[in-house]
């Protein structure tokens, strides 16, 4: 059964109404009305993930920010309190690390303790460029830990609520590596490649149940984990424009939310070759 909300916190008008099944219809309810909506964004210090919180925070959500460093989030929250006065909003840092699922189960806790979650964003990240002549086990699982077994560690503490109220939305960061196998992406690229099944089939398990789902798959943004590429990066975008396309897809009700698109649909395009016009082709362009 659905929950029943509190006089004094009304039923969200963009989230918690299983979509349409029109051919030309969004996958999700848009994400618009972002007065009042409560959004949990995990790794949130840096990236992606912070430009994300700043954007929200000026439409008037109420933040809940987490990552591995404490004081990283105090001081993010505390840069925030002009904009926070401005626009009436709140911005809550709770520390936690994704790869200790006691850490997460406690943070949930504290999260849904002050309130139900209307927005899951989970972008926290691990990148370390890797290749199977220098293969490295530890460094391998570390990106599985943090990439994909964190999520679902986030996962597992924050669906049985939204199942409880039947509403809700999960977004899922993951990146247009995983769309197939590329060099010295050995350890990222399977682990976003899991990402991308994982939000595949959360869609379908719970879209009836009001929960909507949505899978963020940039291109290369100028984050501290592509700091360390020393190569060219084509269509490299800013944070803020990352957090722009974000919020443009979710205001949209998209499920697939990529970017640029410039980048990204070549890419997609790749996707559809054979094995053997796409080795060629990664082999010509990337000169391994």
């Amino acid at each position: 059964m659905k929950a029943t909300f509190s006089p004094d916190r009304p039923v969200p008008l963009n989230v918690g109404s299983a979509p349409s099944r029109g051919w030309f219809a969004p996958l999700n309810p848009p994400l618009t009305a972002w007065e009042g909506q409560r959004v949990w964004i995990i790794g949130a210090s840096s990236g992606i993930g912070r430009a994300t919180a700043e954007a929200l925070l000026k439409k008037g959500a109420r933040l809940v920010v987490s990552a591995r460093t404490e004081q990283t989030l105090l001081d993010f929250a505390a840069s925030q309190v002009g904009q926070s006065a401005a626009t009436g909003t709140t911005i809550v840092p709770v520390a936690l690390d994704v790869t200790d699922a006691a850490s997460v189960a406690k943070a949930a806790r504290t999260v849904l303790a002050q309130g139900p979650v209307d927005v899951v964003l989970y972008c926290a990240g691990h990148y370390r460029a890797q290749r199977a002549t220098a293969f490295d086990l530890p460094d391998m699982l570390r990106h599985q830990d943090v990439n994909y077994t964190g999520a679902l560690r986030v996962l597992d503490a924050i669906i049985p609520s939204m199942l409880e109220r039947g509403a809700g939305h999960i977004s899922l960061v993951s990146s247009v590596a995983g769309f197939r196998g590329l060099p010295q992406g050995l350890a990222y690229g399977p682990t976003k490649a899991a990402l991308i099944n994982l939000a595949e089939t959360l869609y379908l398990d719970l879209r009836d149940a009001g929960i909507g789902v949505s899978l963020i798959n940039p291109g290369f943004v100028e984050t501290p984990l592509t700091q360390q590429n020393a190569f060219t990066m084509p269509a490299l975008i800013t944070p803020d424009q990352a957090a722009i396309e974000i919020l443009r897809g979710w205001a949209r009700g998209r499920f697939d939310i990529h970017f640029p698109k410039r980048f990204t649909r070549w890419l997609k395009l790749l996707r559809l070759l054979p094995y053997r016009l796409y080795f060629a082709a990664v082999s010509r362009f990337t000169g391994l």
